[in-house]
């Protein structure tokens, strides 16, 4: 299939040095304008006929790490020069690929069989439903046992292949995988069962956080290795982190369960400075609380999203990441894309100007491109700030 790209005849160097001069007052504290970015992962390029007319399905790139390293060369290409966003166009310096593993890794490492479902993204089946206590049996795993040695051996086979070849005469770097975290809660909700986790933290807390004490520890000790191994910071300036399963539980548990791991987390690999979490899901009630007791500063939120409320919650220094609902987004007209942003802009979140448009959260895919062009002309409309 043959396609025309959609910005060759845009001015890509404009609206790089514009976007450089966006970012740079939004890091500032001084923004002039909203900065417009999108998610587009794996799933969006996988099920897209022009990134991929072999239709390669998520299992083969999953398993294959040569096809996994052209794939994310091509969809970084074709993002560059079609969809429109605060980010650098057209062809990088480099080009960065690395070992792809989604959100399965951390509970693929620690015992659970990976699963592929037709039309869906890899995830895991919980191993130790029956018996939670099993995940312990063996001690703290290997930082680089199981799926992390498969990644570090992935990391160094695609890293001889860049040292010999190049893509549209650019060079590229190979980025080690799996140095980030869902979260320890997300990690217990994968390998036992959500139900499982949500009923022993119910009833049987101590053994609740026995296990939630061997996965903070097991995460830990993972992620020093492997950013030491990156040549990351430990501990590091702005450290980010996830735990999108807190929106399962109520604050005072989150308080009381879950809060003490990520405060151990951030001891562990965060300086004192600011820190930053994602979390999809009706979790806005905990951000006040993650802000105060973790000094979390930047959420980047999924949906549903008050973002008038929030603002007045959070206060106007925190930097607030969000916009609509992908599957609005999905199946919208672009005029109704531009009223929802309008929405979004006057709701209060501008206060400060401390917010970045963003969908809500991680591209579905099939979004026309119209829609998504919509998002971004919208967003520079309605997104001027004083």
């Amino acid at each position: 299939m043959e396609t025309t790209d959609r910005l060759a005849n845009y001015d890509i160097a404009a609206h790089n040095e514009e976007v450089k001069r966006c970012w740079d007052a939004y890091h500032a504290g001084r923004p002039y304008r909203v900065p417009i970015v999108f998610g587009l992962a794996t799933r969006f390029f996988i099920y897209n006929d022009e990134v991929n007319p072999e239709h390669m399905t998520f299992q083969e790139y999953s398993e294959d790490p040569d096809k996994m390293f052209t794939f994310q060369l091509r969809w970084q290409r074709w993002v560059r020069f079609n969809v429109l966003q605060d980010a650098e166009l057209g062809l990088p310096e480099k080009w960065v690929v690395y070992p792809d593993f989604q959100n399965y890794y951390e509970a693929a490492w620690l015992g659970c069989p990976v699963l592929y479902l037709e039309n869906q993204v890899p995830d895991t089946v919980p191993a130790y439903a029956d018996c939670p206590e099993r995940v312990m049996e063996r001690g703290l795993p290997d930082p680089l046992s199981g799926l992390m040695g498969k990644g570090i051996e992935w990391y160094e086979r695609m890293k001889a292949r860049a040292a010999r070849e190049t893509f549209l005469d650019r060079p590229i770097e190979v980025v080690v995988p799996c140095q980030g975290t869902d979260g320890p809660f997300t990690c217990a909700c994968n390998l036992f069962g959500p139900d499982v986790a949500c009923e022993m933290m119910a009833t049987e807390p101590e053994r609740f956080h026995r296990l939630m004490e061997f996965i903070t520890e097991a995460t830990i000790r993972r992620l020093v290795v492997l950013r030491k191994r990156a040549g990351v910071p430990v501990p590091q300036d702005g450290f980010f982190f996830a735990d999108d399963s807190i929106a399962l539980i109520s604050t005072a548990m989150y308080r009381e369960h879950v809060l003490p791991y990520h405060r151990k987390l951030c001891d562990a690999l965060a300086t004192g400075k600011p820190r930053g979490i994602h979390l999809c899901g009706d979790a806005t009630r905990h951000f006040k609380t993650i802000r105060d007791e973790l000094n979390v500063w930047t959420f980047d939120t999924g949906f549903p999203v008050d973002f008038g409320w929030l603002r007045r919650e959070l206060g106007p220094q925190a930097r607030i990441q969000g916009g609509p609902h992908i599957e609005f987004l999905r199946t919208a007209t672009p005029a109704q894309v531009r009223e929802r942003v309008r929405e979004i802009m006057r709701s209060g979140i501008l206060e400060g100007g401390m917010f970045v448009l963003r969908e809500g959260n991680n591209m579905a895919p099939h979004t026309p491109l119209e829609n998504i062009r919509a998002l971004y002309d919208a967003g520079r409309e309605f997104g001027k700030l004083p």
